[in-house]
Formats: structure tokens, C-alpha cells, sequence
């Protein structure tokens, strides 16, 4: 898939799956990659950008497989933000569907 598609809705995709639940990064980049092929280093600064301005918060939490994780949780302001880009995306999506399907030259 085109990398550009990708960058434009992974914050999406992330603010997305963090409302249904709080998630590791890892375990981030191992559910969006269920359906989007991204790799842990596209997500990381995706992640550290997000937490910088407010979308979530992080907290570590014990790991039986290892060193702690660090979790992220989403924020009232992150839930804010993800509704707005799912309204976007909605526009944009229909927008792009009836061009490649010829509907939006008018003849």
C-alpha cells in the first residue's frame, strides 16, 4: 500500500483502538498490522507525537514476558480529536469513491 495513505490514516487507526481499550505499543503495531501492513518504527513516533499533544497518556505496567510496558490511554481531548477525524475521513472517503467511480465530472 502507498506509504502516503498510510501516514494519513494511522492516527486514526491508533486513536481508534486505543478508545475501545488501553494497548502496548507493540500490541498497537501488531493489531493495526492485521489490516494495514505498517512496521514498529512508522508507529513509535507516530505514538510519542500523539502523547506530546495530549491525545493520551501512558503508564507502565508489569510484564510476565519481560521488562514493563508501557501502555497508552486516550484522553477526553484524544476522543475529541478521533470523532472529528472519523467525520473527516467519512467526507474524504465518499469524496475519493465517487471520483474513482465517475460520478463527480459533471458531462
Amino acid at each position: 500500500m502507498n506509504i502516503q495513505f498510510k501516514k494519513g490514516v494511522l492516527e486514526l487507526c491508533v486513536l481508534s483502538m486505543l478508545d475501545r481499550r488501553e494497548c502496548y505499543g507493540y500490541e498497537l503495531v501488531s493489531e493495526i498490522s492485521k489490516n494495514i501492513l505498517i512496521s514498529e518504527g512508522t508507529i513509535y513516533p507516530l505514538l510519542k507525537r500523539l502523547k506530546e499533544e495530549g491525545y493520551f497518556t501512558t503508564y507502565l505496567q508489569e510484564s510476565q514476558e519481560g521488562p514493563p510496558r508501557k501502555y497508552y490511554k486516550i484522553t477526553d481531548f484524544g476522543k475529541e480529536a478521533k470523532e472529528s477525524l472519523i467525520k473527516e475521513w467519512i467526507i474524504f472517503a465518499n469524496g475519493v469513491n465517487r471520483i474513482i467511480k465517475g460520478g463527480a465530472i459533471d458531462d
